[in-house]
């Protein structure tokens, strides 16, 4: 048997430039990951099925899984006759902007070739994952990076300054194809992308904080109010940075105390279901 774990990401920033011929838009985007990790574990089997063996009942354990459609794909390219179980112990919120299936995916994607032994670089698997889920490639190294193109481009960054995150997901999902769709491309605001790399390369705490900024989060914020709601009430209770990950409906906040992010937590801590309290990792 082999054991993945699959860490949540978080937006540091998420800048839409275009929209392409082929439909996605063009991306700019900071990511990094955090301490709150699905995990994983595969098993060969004897026939030549595919099984997701997932215990929360709102998580298909179908072909609608990702982690399964990463199964597919890699049995169908690499033709793998043999069978896998995959088990998920899911801690990651769904339909959240943390990449919850992407990151089952991708790490479906490195259990896969360490079960089977077929040693293909990680950039091979990078190129298969973004035919499934354009967060797929970036999950796949679970580093701090900046993603151009739908995500696939990646280039590597230093990993953030050390801080507690508080993460916190109103009780809605959303979906993120929808959320393009609503998407005004001539009413844009301004994206930090510059000063986070700044902040990143020079470790600049404070400059990673006020450089925070994703352009869907006023559009989530229209179908998901509680967003800016959660923000406000993030920053009012003393986080040094907040802003909502990826399409949201989900937002974090940053501090560099664990008291201080006690009391953010404790604060958000009662118009949530799911509020998390963990490091940056990147």
């Amino acid at each position: 048997m082999i054991y993945e774990t699959a860490p949540a990401k978080i937006n540091l920033t998420l800048d839409t430039l275009f929209k392409r011929d082929d439909g996605f838009h063009e991306v700019e985007m900071i990511m990094t990951t955090i301490d709150l990790n699905d995990r994983l574990s595969f098993e060969l089997r004897q026939d030549n099925k595919i099984v997701v063996d997932v215990e929360q009942t709102y998580v298909p354990s179908n072909s609608k899984n990702l982690a399964y459609k990463a199964a597919e794909l890699m049995k169908k390219t690499y033709n793998l006759q043999q069978g896998i179980t995959i088990t998920i112990d899911k801690n990651i919120p769904v339909s959240a902007g943390l990449a919850g299936g992407s990151t089952d995916a991708a790490a479906t994607m490195r259990g896969m070739n360490r079960l089977y032994k077929l040693n293909r670089p990680l950039e091979e698997l990078c190129e298969l994952g973004i035919s499934i889920g354009t967060d797929i490639p970036f999950c796949i190294y679970g580093k701090t990076a900046l993603c151009k193109g739908k995500g696939e481009k990646i280039n590597f960054l230093n990993k953030p300054p050390s801080a507690w995150v508080v993460v916190a997901k109103p009780n809605i999902g959303i979906s993120s194809p929808d959320i393009f769709k609503k998407l005004d491309l001539s009413h844009l605001q301004t994206i930090n992308t510059e000063d986070c790399k700044t902040a990143l390369n020079t470790g600049n705490y404070e400059l990673l904080c006020s450089s925070l900024s994703n352009q869907l989060e006023p559009v989530s914020s229209k179908v998901c109010p509680e967003i800016l709601k959660i923000k406000r009430n993030m920053l009012k209770s003393g986080a040094d940075g907040a802003v909502m990950s990826g399409s949201g409906p989900t937002v974090y906040g940053l501090t560099q105390k664990e008291r201080q992010a006690r009391h953010v937590y404790n604060a958000v801590n009662g118009c949530c279901n799911e509020v998390y309290l963990v490091r940056l990792l990147g």
